[in-house]
Parts: C-alpha cells; structure tokens; sequence
C-alpha cells in the first residue's frame, strides 16, 4: 500500500490529537459520592449506643446491662437527642442518666419518685445527681395522685418495673392510697399530641385480684396494663419481645432467687393521638 508523506503526517497529527483527548478524560477529577443524609432513627441509635458505652456511667450501673437491655428498651422508646422524658418511679436512676446522655443539652429528664421509692434508693440519687452530675435531670418528688408536668411538654415516658406498683397496698403512711386512673391522667396530660409511654413490666398470670397479686408477687397481668392506658386515653402502639422468658414461673415473686433478672417481662408501647 503506498501513502504519501502528506497523508502519513495527517494521520499521525490526528492520532496524538486523540491521545490527547483520551489523557485529558482520564485526569478529570472524579466527584465524591454524596454522603447518605442522618436519618432520625441513626441520630437516636447512635445517641444510644454512645450513652451504654460511656465510662462515665457509675461503676454499678454496667453490670445490669445484660438482663436490663436498656439498648432494645430504649430504641423501641426512640429515645433521641433533644427529647424531653419522664422517667416514672426512677428510684436509683439507671434508665434516668442513660435517658440524660441520650437526650443532650437540649433535651431534659425527669426522675420522678414518692417519697417511699427515693428512700428505697438510698444514696443513689445524690450519686447519680449530686453536684450538678447530669444538669439536665430534674428530680422531682410528689405522691402519684399530685403529679404536675407543664402540659404538652413530653415527648416520652418510661415505666420500668414500676408500673405494678400503682397498685401496691404498701402499709406506709408516706405511701398513701393510689388511684392508677388518676395517676395516668396526670401523666397523660404532661403529655404532647404523639408522644410515647413504654412500659416493662414483670408478668402475672391472667385474671386473679391486681392489688393482691402485686402484694404478694410484684406482679401484673399485662392486659391491666393495656385496659389502664387505653382508658386513659392512650392508643396501643405495639409490643417488643426483648425481655420474655418463657421458662420463668409466673408464680414466684419477683425476687425470688430463682427467677430475679430472669422474669418474664412485657414491654408495651402506647401513643397520645
């Protein structure tokens, strides 16, 4: 094949013009993909995370972890930063400073008790809450039937392990007579439209006299809980199975050695429409 010199330097001239080409493509910077945007559920499952981890947690508090699940009980709250929370009969504390790292300075814990359950809990409280420890806990100290939360200002509430305890016929005159209706249309009303209420609590067997159940087992037949809320005004808004135990003996008290920390506990979750 004969190509004259004329075409043969075109032809090279048009090959580097394309090599040219093809180096330039190649060097242009490639833009980052975009990053995911934080949802509220990875803000609240992070806030939960870092509050279990953290090492500033009193030293007794880690321990109870395991048959606790504060991760699974919280994350079904949707504890988030920024929320304000009751944490109802708190006694100690545990689920309170857990609650306060979650909630960060913009948000706001109260660690409700009587009289009876912040003696039961001896020095924990000044532990927990002394010398401005946690500043965005406020405690506060009332019979149930006397509960005043500003109204509409929670965006939660937290029972655990307590609830029963409306019911209890404790022979202590700081104790006093509790009406559970009055004491939930107390809370309710604290309540803002959407807000949430867990309750954990141990199970009884179905049917049977509440108060005399509660005396004697520290017990309660989950479908009280369910008839007490819904009555107050609450809707259902569903049940988590991270603490059932199907071998526990619903007839033994709740600190019998054989079953303590290891009760069948029902765990459900209602909304204010």
């Amino acid at each position: 094949m004969n190509i004259n010199k004329t075409s043969a330097t075109a032809m090279i001239a048009v090959l580097f013009y394309l090599a040219g080409c093809n180096q330039s493509q190649q060097a242009a910077p490639t833009a980052p993909p975009a990053a995911a945007p934080t949802t509220a559920a990875d803000s609240s499952a992070a806030a939960i995370d870092a509050a279990i981890a953290s090492t500033a947690r009193l030293p007794s508090d880690s321990a109870q972890d395991e048959w606790r699940k504060p991760k699974e009980v919280l994350s079904f709250l949707g504890a988030r930063p920024g929320m304000h929370v009751l944490d109802y009969f708190s006694a100690g504390g545990y689920y309170t400073e857990l609650l306060s790292r979650i909630v960060g300075e913009q948000g706001q814990v109260i660690a409700y008790n009587n009289a009876p359950y912040l003696k039961f809990a001896k020095d924990e409280p000044q532990q927990r809450y002394g010398a401005s420890r946690l500043a965005n806990v406020a405690q506060l100290t009332t019979p149930p039937g006397e509960l005043t939360v500003t109204p509409g200002s929670l965006d939660a509430a937290l029972f655990v392990m307590s609830y029963h305890d409306l019911y209890w016929k404790l022979k202590d005159p700081d104790w006093g007579s509790i009406d559970p209706a009055q004491a939930l249309a107390k809370l309710v009303a604290g309540l803002k439209p959407g807000a949430v209420v867990v309750v954990v609590d141990h199970v009884a067997r179905a049917g049977g006299d509440t108060a005399e159940t509660v005396d004697a087992l520290h017990r309660i037949d989950p479908a009280v809980i369910r008839r007490d809320f819904e009555a107050a005004g609450l809707q259902f808004d569903g049940e988590s199975m991270a603490l059932r135990h199907a071998t526990d003996d619903h007839t033994k008290p709740v600190f019998d050695p054989s079953v303590q920390h290891r009760t069948d506990q029902v765990i459900y979750r209602f909304r204010k429409p």
